[in-house]
């Protein structure tokens, strides 16, 4: 199993990062990055693991960053549609598929 990023899951991870280079630094920077591949592999190894949202969607939060990864189970993989953070309203980039 694989997993393929939304365009906006990418951009997501694209702000964020720049989020944490600017503020934090670029270890801080570096880390979020290894969180949110571990998580994503996680998730290819335990699609089901996330908690069901709608539209067959789930979501699973980061441990060490306010952040979500919200995908959807496919035949193939996992695709992450949003990486949200926690305190972003609840239907941010809602419309993505």
């Amino acid at each position: 199993m694989i997993y393929s990023l939304h365009l906006g899951a990418e951009r997501d991870l694209a702000d964020a990062q720049d989020f944490y280079s600017e503020h934090a630094g670029r270890v801080v920077a570096a880390r979020f990055l290894e969180e949110f591949e571990r998580v994503a592999m996680l998730l290819v190894e335990h699609p089901a693991i996330g908690i069901p949202t709608t539209r067959g969607r789930r979501t699973f939060p980061m441990r060490l960053f306010p952040y979500s990864v919200i995908y959807r189970h496919l035949e193939n993989g996992i695709r992450i549609l949003i990486v949200r953070h926690q305190h972003r309203r609840p239907g941010y980039a809602g419309g993505r598929r």
